[in-house]
């Protein structure tokens, strides 16, 4: 979640989804009134989905002071079609973050399952608090993710810059948004939820969340559970393990995901010739980020330079989404063979260049800072995070200095952790989870349908996207549309109810410079349904 995901709505498919729902005049602004909140809908003007409307809904900063200081949350719903008598409800979208905006996913993920499952749902989107369309959007240093930014490798001699900045970025989140970053948790984003629910006037919601959507999801569940009809949770964070030990795990398995990728290059040594096994490949890898160290090259038309921060902010990525690898390759090539950066370039600027401001970081920050008491002191990380390097080397440091101003975050965190999910009260809660995720490993699913009784499990054996739905696998896409069409539920009655295959591993091919850049020579960065996009990246 390196940038502002745009607002998108790509299914063009959803078009054919016109009329609304009730309450709703065409062309017009409704106003729903349930005495809890109001929500004034007009439309979105999205030529993709011209039934797509738009509202803000004020909810309070603190809501054990409700009458007291407000924000505004912005919505966006796909209203339902079908008659009124099969109609089921609201369902709430989150794509994870923590803060990455809901707004592309009503007509997106309505556009992937049958019309007449689609049709019978109000498709809700929301930007979390502090984040993108709502307001305040905020923002702590603008210029925070600007290249080249030091070293992430603590061999480099950089860790005294990377304290300095993530105890600057902490202060300035604290001098401008005190008021607001202690009321920017999970929690908080699950009452807002429900302020939705109430301004809707509905009894009851649907909810899709994946990634950090899925601790979202559940402690909504855990809050409200009442009021959960049906519940679905893909790439799942476990519910019970820190913020600081997440992190410590996904390095771990990063580190996999590169070994596979490089696996996986070593194989196509004919295209990308970077060598035949994984240590060469492995090796290139290092020799480009050498190569950047020495001399960076123009970010253009991101700011600054790309160094080996930028680099290794562009590879990481590949442990999301495999599609990506292809693209991977070509930049080591490229550059060895040919002495070529554009590849790189183009790639810098697809996946990892900064947006106009520091995008959700504020809100990633004021989450997992605020919701787990993290270290603070700098010799316990010196000394943890290198034993984790030395068997995670491509992400640990990357990832620890992203995590950094959490040392330093002016709000403490919580001693007792997340709030505990028991899936009291709740109906079944089906699961999606890969056994390779690198983002949200496969522990936290299971840790997930234990915690959760009456839940059914969906792995994906041999998966590694994140976020595995909506990608083209029917065995997973038919169980999903299964469930939102009238409850049912896989058969299977033990830990894991049922497996679905993994996708194939993309064909290699030498991705040539596109033609379509911008006049500035780069790559526009891509949008939420790109095949190649990271969503919901929990860091």
């Amino acid at each position: 979640m390196r940038k502002v995901l745009a607002l998108l709505s790509a299914a063009t498919a959803v078009v054919a989804l016109s009329g609304t729902s009730a309450g709703a005049a065409p062309g017009g602004a409704v106003h729903e009134d349930t005495g809890q909140g109001k929500l004034v809908w007009s439309s979105c003007d999205d030529p993709t989905a011209p039934t797509l409307q738009c509202a803000m809904l004020d909810v309070p900063v603190d809501y054990a002071d409700p009458h007291g200081r407000k924000i505004k949350i912005k919505v966006n719903r796909l209203p339902a079609t079908a008659p009124r008598s099969r109609q089921q409800g609201p369902i709430l979208l989150n794509p994870g973050g923590p803060g990455d905006s809901g707004l592309w996913m009503p007509a997106y993920i309505a556009g992937q399952i049958p019309k007449d499952v689609a049709s019978t749902y109000d498709w809700i989107g929301f930007d979390p608090r502090g984040t993108n369309g709502s307001e305040p959007h905020v923002t702590c240093d603008a210029h925070y993710f600007d290249g080249e930014r030091p070293d992430y490798q603590v061999s480099q001699g950089t860790s005294k810059a990377w304290l300095a900045k993530a105890a600057g970025y902490a202060a300035d989140c604290a001098a401008d948004w005190s008021w607001l970053m202690p009321h920017m948790t999970t929690v908080d984003s699950a009452r807002d939820m429900d302020s939705i629910r109430r301004a809707l006037g509905a009894p009851k919601i649907n909810f899709y969340g994946g990634s950090w959507g899925t601790s979202l999801g559940s402690t909504y569940g855990q809050l409200f559970p009442s009021r959960v009809r049906r519940m679905v949770l893909d790439s799942i964070v476990g519910p019970t393990i820190t913020w600081y030990d997440h992190n410590v795990l996904q390095d771990k398995e990063h580190q996999r995901r590169f070994d596979a990728f490089a696996a996986w290059a070593a194989k196509a040594d004919s295209v990308y010739h970077l060598g035949t096994d994984t240590a060469a490949v492995e090796k290139a890898y290092q020799q480009v980020e050498a190569g950047l160290r020495a001399t960076p090259v123009d970010a253009a038309p991101a700011p600054g330079r790309i160094g080996p921060a930028e680099f290794e902010d562009t590879f990481y990525g590949g442990g999301y989404n495999f599609l990506r690898w292809p693209r991977m390759a070509t930049v080591l090539s490229a550059y060895l063979t040919q002495h070529d950066t554009r590849p790189l370039n183009e790639a810098y600027n697809r996946y990892a260049a900064p947006g106009g401001d520091d995008g959700t970081f504020p809100a990633y920050n004021a989450a997992q800072c605020t919701e787990n008491a993290w270290p603070r002191d700098w010799d316990f990380w010196q000394k943890d995070q290198a034993k984790v390097d030395a068997s995670a080397p491509f992400y640990t440091y990357n990832n620890m200095w992203y995590n950094a101003a959490c040392m330093f975050w002016p709000h403490q965190g919580d001693p007792a952790g997340r709030m505990k999910i028991t899936g009291k009260g709740l109906p079944p809660v089906l699961l999606f989870q890969a056994t390779e995720d690198a983002a949200t490993p496969y522990e936290g699913g299971l840790a997930m349908h234990d915690a959760l009784p009456g839940s059914k499990l969906v792995v994906q054996n041999g998966g590694s996207f994140h976020e595995i739905l909506f990608h083209g696998n029917a065995c997973l896409n038919d169980t999903f549309t299964d469930y939102l069409r009238d409850g049912t539920l896989p058969h299977g009655r033990g830990r894991i109810a049922k497996t679905c295959a993994p996708e194939p591993d993309p064909a290699p091919d030498y991705v040539a410079s596109t033609p379509s850049l911008t006049a500035k020579g780069a790559a526009a960065p891509l949008a939420p349904t790109d095949p190649e996009a990271v969503r919901g990246v929990l860091r």
